[in-house]
């Protein structure tokens, strides 16, 4: 378990479900991983809790734009959003959302890296970041799938300034100076996000969520108008299913194996 009060700029601190309908994704995710919801009807945005502390908002679809897909969408602390929104385009992404303002929480924009991946930059008002990581129930990390890994690289080094590192068939980003996580993990605690190998499909960030049952979250998910998107499976001292919500927004939930830890 991790408490967390405040981000440094360069590390993700945040995650949000764009939904159709703000209110159905409540009702999903409060019965897949405990939430309770403050819910603001004026803005049709809600943020999740657990053990009564921020966890991750959910948020209206049709208020991000024409060409927004239902998504799990990750925040990038940032020192400030203009700034963000004149880097990335200059680093080879794009542009998507110019900053705008969510107060008194804080302040975004929305950037695409070179190969498409969505990713916001936060400038943090009172709202620092997800208050609860890597506990059943919260989010853990986001990990990018993308067929251009090296421009990813060149692009995330640029605009948040990762560096990264070879851990096993993945890549470690990594934020010099940072300590997160937890003493216990495997990988160093200034490791912010993950990448995959290259993937054949769109780029994009996948986040994943720590639960107690992979089996029963999957369960809970198709029982609860949701899929499974593929089998189970084992990684390393993980058991991954791949899942989507009703609207088809993708994630991840991971249950830690204690027995391959030991």
């Amino acid at each position: 378990m991790s408490k967390r009060e405040d981000y440094p700029a360069g590390v993700p601190c945040w995650v949000t479900n764009l939904a159709p309908d703000v209110r159905a994704a409540m009702d999903f995710y409060g019965e897949l991983f405990g939430w309770t919801f403050d819910y603001d009807a004026e803005v049709d945005f809600a943020v999740a809790r657990l053990r009564g502390r921020e966890v991750a908002g959910i948020g209206s679809l049709a208020k991000a734009g024409p060409d927004v897909q239902a998504a799990w969408v990750t925040d990038v602390r940032v020192e400030s959003a203009d700034d963000a929104a004149e880097q990335g385009p200059a680093a080879g992404g794009r542009l998507l959302v110019s900053p705008m303002d969510f107060p008194p929480a804080g302040r975004l924009t929305v950037l695409a890296d070179p190969a498409g991946a969505v990713v916001c930059a936060w400038e943090a008002g009172t709202r620092k970041g997800a208050q609860v990581v890597n506990e059943a129930g919260a989010w853990s990390m986001s990990a990018l799938q993308t067929p251009d890994p090296e421009g990813a690289a060149a692009f995330y080094h640029a605009l948040f300034g990762w560096g990264r590192d070879a851990f096993g068939d993945m890549t470690m980003f990594r934020r010099p100076g940072y300590v997160g996580g937890e003493p216990e993990q495997p990988v160093p605690r200034d490791v912010v996000a993950a990448m995959g190998p290259p993937a054949r499909g769109p780029a994009a960030w996948v986040v994943d969520f720590w639960t107690d049952d992979a089996e029963a979250a999957a369960a809970t998910a198709d029982r609860n108008g949701g899929r499974v998107v593929a089998d189970l499976e084992d990684m390393g001292p993980f058991r991954r299913a791949n899942l989507a919500d009703p609207a088809g927004a993708t994630f991840t939930v991971s249950q830690l194996v204690l027995d391959r830890v030991r």
